[in-house]
C-alpha cells in the first residue's frame, strides 16, 4: 500500500491518504517509524489478544471515501488500521490527519470527517455543540486501552514518581497540596542531576493527552509557563531523548530505547505501578485511559456501511492485534462486544 504524506511530522501532524497500491518493501515513512514491534507496555510478558475476540469477516459492497481527523496519539494506529482495512476493500480510500483530539469534534460537526479519533472523552461543551447541530449526541467507540507514560532520559536514575510529585513538577497551582518541584533533587535524585532544574516537555492544548494529564496528574490545575509544549507525541519523546534533565508524557506506544517510563503511584510514598497491561486492566496504574473513535451515528439511519465496517474491523481480533503491534493495549472480548453493540 502506498502512504502519501501531505504534511510534516516535525509540525506534529501527519496526513495520509491510502490507495491500494502496495508500497515497496524498502520504502519507509514517518507513519510507521515508531511501530517497531515493541512491547514496551507489557512488562516482562508479551501481550497477546483475547482469543475470544471475533474474527473479521469481509462483506460485499463496501466502497467510498472516508476522512479521519483528530488525535495525534492515535495517528500511527489509525494508519495501520487503514492499511489493513484497504487490503480487504481496495475501493475504499481513507484520509487520516492527526492534529490533536480537540480537532475531532469540530470536524465531525462540520462534516469534514466521518471518524474522530480522540485520546480523551469529549467535553460537555463539545457534546452540546454536536447535539445542537444534529439533535442527538455523538457515538463514542472505545477502540484500545493506553497507559499514559511519564518518560525521562534513560540515564536518569529515578524509577518512580507519585501523582502529587508530578503536580509539583508540572503545575503552578499545586492543587494536590504538594510543594513546587524545581530540581531533580527535590524528588530524591542524587549525584550530578541533584541540583539540575527539571526540563519540562508536554503537549499543546489541542491534544487530548494534554487534557487528560492536566485532569489526573495536575488535579485539574494549571501548567507551568516553562513547559515546552510540543505539537506531537513523537516530538515530546525526541525532546526527552536529547535532554538528560528532561521529563515528558505521552502514550506508552511512543517509548523508545533512549528514554524510560517511570512507575507511578497515586500518593507520595504509595505503591508505584508500572505501565503494564495487567496494571491498566486492574486500574492500579493511575494514568490508564481508553482511546476512542467518535462518529456521527444517526439514531434511525445508523452508520454508513463503510464507517460501520471500518469500526467492526478495528474491534475484531485482527484490529486488536494491530493495537498490540503499535504498542498500545487491546480490548478484551467483552469490551469489544460492548462496543460492537453501539454500531
Amino acid at each position: 500500500m502506498r502512504l502519501i504524506l501531505t504534511s510534516l511530522v516535525a509540525l506534529g501532524t501527519i496526513a495520509l491518504t491510502t490507495g491500494c497500491e502496495r508500497k515497496p518493501k524498502d520504502e519507509t515513512s514517518a507513519v510507521t517509524a515508531l511501530a517497531s514491534g515493541q512491547t514496551a507496555s507489557t512488562g516482562s510478558q508479551p501481550i497477546t489478544v483475547d482469543n475470544a475476540l471475533p474474527q473479521y469477516s469481509k462483506v460485499a459492497g463496501v466502497t467510498g471515501n472516508l476522512s479521519s481527523m483528530g488525535s495525534d496519539s492515535l495517528n500511527n494506529l489509525m494508519a495501520f488500521w487503514v492499511e489493513s482495512f484497504c487490503k480487504e476493500y481496495p475501493n475504499v480510500r481513507i484520509q487520516v490527519e492527526g492534529k490533536g483530539s480537540g480537532t475531532a469534534p469540530p470536524a465531525l460537526i462540520e462534516g469534514t470527517a466521518q471518524l474522530g479519533p480522540m485520546s480523551r472523552d469529549m467535553t460537555s461543551g463539545e457534546i452540546d455543540q454536536f447535539e445542537k447541530k444534529f439533535g442527538y449526541k455523538p457515538t463514542k467507540i472505545a477502540v484500545a486501552l493506553d497507559t499514559l507514560a511519564v518518560f525521562v532520559h534513560r540515564d536518569n536514575p529515578i524509577n518512580e514518581l507519585s501523582l502529587p510529585q508530578l503536580d509539583g513538577i508540572y503545575s503552578k497551582t499545586f492543587t494536590s497540596g504538594n510543594r513546587d518541584v524545581k530540581t531533580w533533587g527535590d524528588v530524591g535524585v542524587k549525584g550530578d542531576l541533584e541540583a539540575r532544574p527539571i526540563s519540562l516537555y508536554g503537549r499543546n492544548s489541542a491534544s487530548g493527552t494534554y487534557g487528560y494529564f492536566k485532569e489526573v496528574a495536575l488535579f485539574k490545575g494549571d501548567y507551568k509557563d516553562t513547559v515546552k509544549e510540543q505539537p506531537g507525541s513523537s516530538a515530546v519523546v525526541q525532546g526527552v531523548n536529547s535532554d538528560r534533565f528532561g521529563i515528558g508524557y505521552s502514550g506508552i506506544g511512543y517509548l523508545t530505547s533512549g528514554i524510560k517510563a517511570l512507575a507511578i503511584s497515586k500518593e507520595v510514598n504509595g505503591q508505584a505501578y508500572s505501565a503494564t497491561y495487567a496494571n491498566a486492566l486492574s486500574g492500579d496504574y493511575p494514568l490508564s485511559r481508553y482511546l476512542y473513535i467518535f462518529v456521527n451515528r444517526h439514531p434511525q439511519n445508523g452508520l454508513s456501511p463503510v464507517v460501520k465496517e471500518f469500526l467492526t474491523f478495528v474491534l475484531s481480533k485482527e484490529g486488536q492485534e494491530i493495537v498490540v503491534k503499535d504498542g498500545y493495549l487491546p480490548l478484551s472480548a467483552q469490551m469489544s462486544s460492548d462496543e460492537i453493540k453501539k454500531l
